[in-house]
């Protein structure tokens, strides 16, 4: 596969995607139906294929790897331990997965892959002077247990009726509907946590841990901080306002629990066959990791547009980045 025909080398070696990143058309104006629908339901889209196979994630962790809601009317260290250790094996099938196949197999090589470069054998900036080992233990020993704990709490929170809870069979439209406004959630969360651990006291203290990686691979999705942990799963609190089902909160933890592997691959696209690709990963956020501080969100509600901080992968954008360091004399 030719990666030259979807982007080019820089002069430093680094490859970029030919096109300008952009954001869907929800938030355009004047509107335009048409590009709106082929968004929605075109592939790539909206529904296909990410958040329709994330919605069927949950359908299946729920009904198949989930106790039934009233065992969590009272804490049990038992199902706790379920829920985790469902957790854990999640994790180290989806980040291991991505990991093995583009970097333990290498089965592209470096095509698609944005720094050509592949990460450091060892490295004493990370635990166990490996960044992939450094990535496991974060996201394994800190990552995962927190998740796992909003989890716990808000199954109880479904459980007592403390949290608004509907069903598909009462609020048939509504249940869908959150089914597919959870990626807003997911996005807008993940932006203003995001920009809270850019403020410097929380970047020094937590945020740092998880800019090591300055040439991620999957495992460095969820390496972060535990105070970092604690910042980044709290979206799933919303569902303490949102009438939901337990199914949507599952949607939204285990989305924030593995797809930050896909975020992290350093990949632009997965070679599938002789000549047919795959889009995997996030330029936009391949960038944040470049220059720490553009593209907070994951490009799909115009935020960082919105805040000043879009860059879209092209000159003019670096530019502008350059302009504003100035401005602010750094």
């Amino acid at each position: 596969m030719d990666d030259s025909r979807f982007g080019k080398e820089n002069s430093r070696g680094f490859w970029e995607p030919a096109k300008p990143i952009t954001y869907g058309p929800v938030f355009n104006w004047p509107p335009n139906p048409g590009a709106l629908v082929k968004w929605l339901f075109g592939f790539p889209g909206y529904f296909l294929p990410w958040n329709i196979f994330y919605a069927i994630v949950a359908i299946l962790i729920w009904k198949f790897l989930t106790p039934p809601l009233e065992s969590f009317q009272t804490f049990s260290f038992y199902w706790a331990s379920v829920i985790l250790l469902r957790n854990i094996i999640l994790a180290i099938l989806v980040y291991g997965a991505w990991h093995m196949w583009l970097y333990v197999w290498r089965k592209q090589g470096t095509t698609f892959k944005y720094n050509r470069q592949w990460p450091k054998e060892k490295s004493e900036i990370f635990l166990f002077n490996n960044q992939t080992y450094d990535n496991m233990f974060y996201t394994l020993v800190s990552g995962v247990p927190i998740w796992t704990a909003y989890e716990l709490l808000l199954l109880w929170a479904y459980a007592n009726n403390i949290a608004p809870m509907i069903s598909f069979d009462e609020h048939p439209v509504g249940f869908i509907a959150v089914f597919f406004l959870v990626p807003f959630i997911h996005e807008v969360g993940f932006y203003f946590a995001h920009r809270l651990l850019h403020v410097p006291a929380l970047y020094k203290v937590a945020h740092k841990l998880h800019h090591r990686n300055v040439n991620p691979g999957p495992w460095s999705g969820l390496s972060m901080h535990p105070i970092e942990h604690l910042i980044y799963f709290s979206t799933i609190l919303l569902f303490f306002f949102i009438p939901s089902h337990p199914i949507h909160m599952i949607n939204l933890a285990s989305r924030l629990g593995v797809a930050p592997a896909q975020g992290h691959t350093g990949f632009d696209r997965m070679v599938v066959g002789h000549e047919a690709t795959m889009d995997v990963s996030y330029y936009a956020h391949y960038l944040h990791h470049k220059y720490f501080e553009v593209n907070y969100s994951d490009g799909m509600v115009p935020l960082d547009k919105w805040f000043g901080s879009f860059h879209d992968g092209t000159p003019e954008a670096d530019e502008a980045m350059k302009a504003r360091r100035l401005r602010r004399g750094i």
